[in-house]
């Protein structure tokens, strides 16, 4: 059993996908008769991680219906914001629901077929303070890049722009260790990719890179490929 709290930022207002999927949070588009959160879960609950607290927002009251307490063995808390706050905000505001030290984070609309238990070892062996896991993609224009000295170290984050180059991306899974999640500002909206990741460069912020498929359905065109990538003749 992996030993580490996982909190999912659940509550994004999802408003590029609207079109796509109307009147429920993101994280319940259904993929395959499913919903997208189910097949987080699924992760985790084959990486044998016990407690998912879901960071709940707009509609949040549809995912804690849908999935209640439980589910595969995992035992699921909720924070609900009462307002947008980001998915920094949202992390700071669930810390007192948040039991290990680091803390694993992943991101509700995106999905990477990580192997948990060897990101958490590379964590450790590193003796990181935190680590983003990174995949290689060939074309970073939707994404930015993320660049890494040879240490693995993160030294800088490329916005999104116009040049199709290829390199590393941000996978939106996290471990965080509870003194960084405590530097956050509170009561505010705040953006882990926009702000606290840039500040937390030289603070032992680590790349870790991954082969695993990844997949981001934060748009329409995006929400369409995720039918093929979750087929039953693919693996997870």
């Amino acid at each position: 059993m992996l030993n580490v709290t996982t909190s999912i930022l659940a509550g994004g207002l999802g408003t590029r996908l609207r079109p796509a999927v109307a009147n429920r949070p993101k994280v319940l588009a259904e993929i395959r008769g499913r919903p997208f959160l189910a097949y987080l879960l699924d992760q985790l609950a084959v990486a044998t991680i016990s407690e998912v607290v879901l960071c709940t927002g707009y509609l949040g009251d549809q995912v804690r219906a849908f999935f209640g307490d439980s589910y595969r063995g995992l035992c699921l808390t909720y924070s609900q914001e009462s307002k947008p706050l980001g998915t920094a905000g949202a992390l700071r505001l669930a810390l007192p629901l948040l039991n290990s030290d680091p803390v694993l984070v992943l991101n509700g609309d995106s999905f990477c077929d990580l192997n948990l238990g060897a990101f958490l070892a590379w964590h450790s062996a590193r003796k990181a303070e935190a680590t983003m896991a990174l995949v290689g993609v060939n074309d970073t224009r939707r994404y930015g890049r993320v660049h890494l000295d040879d240490e693995r170290t993160i030294v800088s984050f490329d916005e999104k722009d116009d040049n199709g180059n290829p390199g590393w991306i941000n996978t939106g899974v996290y471990l965080l260790p509870r003194s960084l999640i405590q530097t956050i500002p509170e009561h505010r909206a705040v953006s882990l990719e926009r702000e606290m990741f840039p500040a937390w460069i030289g603070k032992g912020l680590y790349g870790y890179p991954s082969e695993g498929r990844f997949l981001d359905i934060g748009t329409p065109q995006a929400y369409r490929l995720a039918k093929q990538f979750f087929s039953p003749n693919m693996p997870i």
